[in-house]
């Protein structure tokens, strides 16, 4: 028999680490772009796991595959090949333009890897004292202590000690970047839509004069695409929305659909970075995860769901549009790329209020860059979905006026 919602509540105030603040619910079971609690409750998902559940929940394809692999073959370290991680890494140097794929578990590890193959490359060339890196403010790399070296939001990184090896520069301000950029600089670091700072978007010509900069001083060219990557802006990188093709790029979230699994992808040239005992990773690459990835670009491809992506982003924004017209005075702007787009809320207007009412309404989505009201549903989402959810919204807002 089920504990209840409020004693699954209570075991986890006191056994689970509050590092986390979850509101006082357990969600149970999930369907699509829908999830339920252990109460019954229905939610509309706008948020996907932090952009993780690129075919929502519980998608045939997707279970069919974790489960036909769980009894195969789950585990063999990286002491031996396993045929899905090959076929994996083939499938992401397609998608990516790349060379050569590096797996690992997370959008950190991911960062991470870069971070030292950056460091490295210059390092077995004869630099050895070029492992710089210039990173923007307002970026988020992860929670690591190298990824949030480079993350450029004091909020994190308070309390961790000195963090150095970075220069943090204002993102879009190329003049900036060129004052930083010495011969100590092994890197540029850059999210080319900002996700946890807002879902700031790359202002026009910004990247492609990094790249600039980079091929012009031997700095390398690395983007974390963890939260864009995988379809979720209408491209499989967001980097192509700008014409620029990083040196290497790092990918997790919504890679998996759900299952952890991190890579980055990267030119030939890098490979003399990382020689065998230079990184690694017991679980990286493992067959059970390299399946569900397989599966989720196998589907992203049969489904033509980053073709959708494009016709959703557009639905999805002038929705967005229509309720910072309709609510002036809650409501400062819309911005993202695909399905990857916030709601910013005008300044003295209590951002949290707002989502919690969001949350008893039925929608679920999450706060980004202090302001930002975060949509980044699965990219199987429907039509009907997004309006509900906007109807949702609208009512909530209309409450709040």
């Amino acid at each position: 028999m089920n504990e209840s919602q409020a004693a699954l509540v209570e075991a986890a105030h006191q056994h689970l680490y509050p590092n986390y603040k979850q509101p006082p619910l357990v969600l149970a079971r999930g369907r699509g772009s829908q999830v339920w609690d252990l109460e019954g409750k229905r939610y509309l998902d706008f948020y996907a796991g932090i952009a993780v559940s690129t075919l929502g929940h519980g998608h045939p394809r997707l279970t069919r595959a974790i489960a036909e692999q769980a009894a195969q073959l789950i585990h063999v370290s990286n002491y031996f090949f396993n045929e899905p991680n090959i076929r994996l890494a083939g499938e992401l140097c397609k998608r990516t333009g790349m060379q050569r794929a590096l797996f690992c578990n997370s959008g950190t590890e991911a960062v991470e890897a870069m971070l030292k193959l950056a460091r490295r490359y210059h390092y077995v060339r004869g630099a050895q004292d070029r492992y710089t890196v210039i990173a923007f403010a307002n970026s988020f790399h992860g929670r690591t202590l190298g990824a949030l070296t480079v993350t450029g939001q004091p909020k994190y990184r308070d309390g961790f000690g000195p963090l150095t090896g970075v220069k943090h520069v204002p993102f879009g301000d190329v003049a900036a970047v060129g004052q930083a950029l010495d011969d100590h600089v092994a890197a540029i670091l850059v999210e080319p839509v900002q996700g946890e700072g807002g879902v700031v978007v790359a202002p026009p010509g910004f990247l492609e004069q990094l790249r600039a900069l980079c091929d012009s001083s031997g700095a390398l060219f690395i983007a974390d695409e963890v939260q864009t990557g995988v379809g979720r802006t209408g491209r499989f990188l967001a980097c192509e929305h700008f014409g620029v093709q990083p040196d290497a790029v790092a990918l997790a979230k919504g890679l998996g659909g759900g299952v952890p699994i991190g890579a980055v992808a990267c030119r030939e040239r890098y490979t003399e970075a990382l020689p065998p005992g230079s990184h690694g990773s017991t679980f990286a690459g493992n067959p059970l995860a390299s399946a569900a990835a397989l599966a989720v670009l196998e589907t992203i491809d049969q489904e033509q769901l980053i073709a959708a992506v494009q016709q959703k982003g557009e639905r999805l924004g002038r929705a967005l549009q229509a309720l910072v017209a309709r609510y002036p005075d809650i409501l400062q702007q819309t911005r993202g790329l695909g399905l990857l787009q916030v709601l910013v809320v005008q300044d003295g207007r209590d951002i949290m209020a707002i989502h919690a009412a969001l949350r008893d309404a039925g929608l679920l989505l999450t706060v980004a860059g202090g302001n930002a009201l975060r949509v980044s549903p699965p990219l199987t989402i429907t039509d009907q979905e997004l309006d509900e959810g906007i109807s949702l919204i609208d009512q909530v807002l209309r409450r709040v006026v």
